[in-house]
């Protein structure tokens, strides 16, 4: 395969990236179809514009003018490293990537304001229409909005965008990005990775949407961010019939009582509700917007077995689930359609587990919707970041942590707190993670107990396989490789192990490079990993009767020279046989849930 099935603009001088590995999406990916679904599941409206497409671009060093000319064309929205942007080039944290395209507003929108979108944007962003600086955003991981209305003209606009990203020589978080990927550190990710697109919106409008269920009380609390005032009207429907209706001020949380046969929320039965949120103001509606929601009640609970175990809808539930990075050989960060990225999630499904625990790294939110409404429970890591501290495997109790500057807390802080109040309302999120294996991780019982008071309704995993645990959070997490096993128990934590397995098998012709390939430990046929596989699922089994009530096996898929997935990296070959470990993974999960 060419470095993709369409042909971009670019100098003489530089030839279009061949990756080492593609995918049957990116094969197919044109300009004209690329990410053309509704971003934003959880506060629609009908009426938008996608943005995404060729745009121009030009990496000048940090500080230059506004460009003039421009370096060629990038698909957005494929980070400038990956192949699918047509550019395979990395910026470094001495110069600054530049964006620029021209739009056209619809006939129909006038009257309206107009919001201009970014779903995500790694790292700081700089947004310029019509040459008047509309905003600045710091964060890879959340989307953020400008009113672009004052900055518009008749006929064409012209847009234009500065990228800074410093990857690991700043101290932000990044994830798994590194300037010299090796081992289990990846590609730099710079740039536009997810949709950017422009609707049209009242002046005053319903802007952000917190949607909390309370299934003790059968109510579900729906705060509403509004730019002026005004009440908010609250319809629950269930497959189109309404069967629920509240109203309040918009200064407090509606709180809507929901029907007393209410329909429960769980990986068997995962039943949505559809929400109908508007903002009326003097009689007059002023703005609607469209919603869902689901009821479900998470927690841990005593067993009569002395065992602490994950409870949902208060019956006991083994959560048990693949580490998912969420990398792709031919987009890196961004899967190449909506249909690669929930390939991933329905074989997940498929292999019977009901749980994946996001790895140091935060998805489109189309992505957390299928989980929803698919019933996957997700563990989510909030993504690394400054230095990491050597990992101390089975010290979770050394006196002295890792200190950040404040600018560097400051900015954890901050972004943590737009990735938890953007993906907030997702019901299939269950456990907030803030730290892995001591990555950047710092003050964790203050970040962890912060975690916990701004999101009461969830479980806190601290310190996933962390240097520091001093009993913050609901869960104590150990990782352990290869084979699964306790070295350390809280009596009044839910426990877990939190990373095990990573069982390699290289398949010739589906990897990111042809040596230097790892797993924790190798084989060389599907039969070989998936004994080992259902051999560790004993022992696990075996440890699930005693103490851990939730597993998390290395990994779905092959990531670059990592190859201990139970897919390959361009996931053209699953590398187990699929109903063994389907069988066995049920089986785990049954035999250690609701009796």
């Amino acid at each position: 395969m060419a470095a993709a099935s369409f042909a971009l603009a670019v100098p003489a001088q530089e030839k279009l990236p061949t990756p080492p590995l593609s995918t049957v999406w990116g094969e197919k990916l044109t300009p004209e179809n690329v990410w053309n679904k509704y971003p934003r599941p959880m506060l629609t409206r009908d009426d938008w514009k996608n943005l995404n497409g060729e745009w121009n671009y030009a990496i000048l060093p940090a500080g230059s003018a506004t460009p003039t000319k421009f370096d060629g064309k990038i698909l957005v929205p494929f980070a400038v490293e990956s192949a699918l942007s047509g550019v395979g080039r990395t910026v470094g944290d001495k110069n600054e990537l530049w964006y620029d395209r021209t739009f056209t507003i619809p006939s129909d929108w006038k009257g309206q304001n107009v919001n201009l979108n970014f779903g995500g944007v790694d790292w700081e962003a700089d947004v310029w229409v019509n040459g008047v600086q509309v905003g600045n955003h710091k964060g890879a991981y959340s989307p953020f909005s400008f009113d672009i209305t004052d900055a518009l003209k008749d006929g064409e606009n012209k847009l234009t965008v500065r990228v800074y990203d410093p990857t690991d020589k700043g101290t932000q978080p990044r994830g798994k990005q590194v300037s010299k990927p090796k081992g289990i550190w990846y590609t730099p990710v710079t740039g536009i990775w997810q949709t950017v697109w422009l609707e049209p919106v009242p002046a005053n409008r319903i802007t952000a949407l917190k949607i909390t269920p309370d299934v003790d009380t059968k109510r579900l609390l729906v705060e509403a961010g509004v730019t002026d005032n005004g009440i908010v009207r609250v319809e629950v429907l269930d497959n189109g019939k309404t069967v629920a209706t509240a109203s309040g001020k918009t200064s407090a949380p509606v709180e809507v009582e929901m029907p007393a046969d209410v329909k429960l929320w769980s990986p068997e039965s995962p039943f949505i509700y559809d929400l109908k949120v508007s903002l009326v103001k003097d009689g007059k509606t002023e703005d609607t917007v469209g919603s869902y929601t689901a009821m479900r009640k998470i927690g841990y609970e005593r067993g009569k077995d002395k065992i602490n175990r994950f409870t949902l809808n208060g019956k006991p539930i083994f959560h048990f689930g693949p580490l998912d990075q969420g990398w792709w050989p031919d987009g890196l960060y961004t899967p190449p359609s909506y249909e690669a990225m929930i390939y991933d999630i329905d074989k997940t499904k498929e292999l019977g587990f009901n749980m994946i625990r996001k790895h140091i790294k935060v998805e489109p939110e189309l992505w957390y919707e299928y989980c929803d409404r698919n019933g996957i429970l997700v563990w989510q890591d909030m993504p690394s970041g400054d230095k990491n501290t050597k990992w101390e495997n089975h010290n979770y109790y050394r006196s002295k942590e890792f200190e950040r500057t404040p600018a560097s807390a400051k900015q954890y802080r901050t972004e943590w707190n737009e990735i938890m109040d953007n993906l907030h309302s997702h019901p299939s999120i269950v456990v907030w993670v803030p730290f892995n294996e001591g990555w950047g991780q710092f003050d964790t019982k203050n970040v962890a107990e912060w975690t916990k008071s701004k999101d009461p309704s969830r479980l806190v995993n601290a310190a996933s396989g962390g240097n520091f645990f001093y009993g913050a959070g609901d869960i104590l997490d150990v990782h352990n490789y290869p084979a699964p096993r306790i070295y350390l128990l809280d009596d009044y934590k839910a426990n877990v192990i939190g990373e095990y397995g990573g069982i390699g098998y290289p398949i010739k012709g589906h990897l990111w490079q042809p040596d230097k390939n790892w797993g924790y430990i190798e084989f060389k046929s599907p039969k070989e990993v998936t004994d080992k596989y259902i051999e560790y699922i004993d022992i696990l089994d075996n440890l699930a009767k005693i103490a851990y009530t939730g597993a998390v096996y290395t990994q779905t898929t092959d990531v670059e020279g990592e190859v201990n997935g139970l897919l390959t990296y361009d996931r053209k070959k699953v590398k187990v046989d699929a109903k063994r470990v389907r069988d066995a993974n049920r089986r785990l999960i049954e035999a250690n849930s609701a009796k």
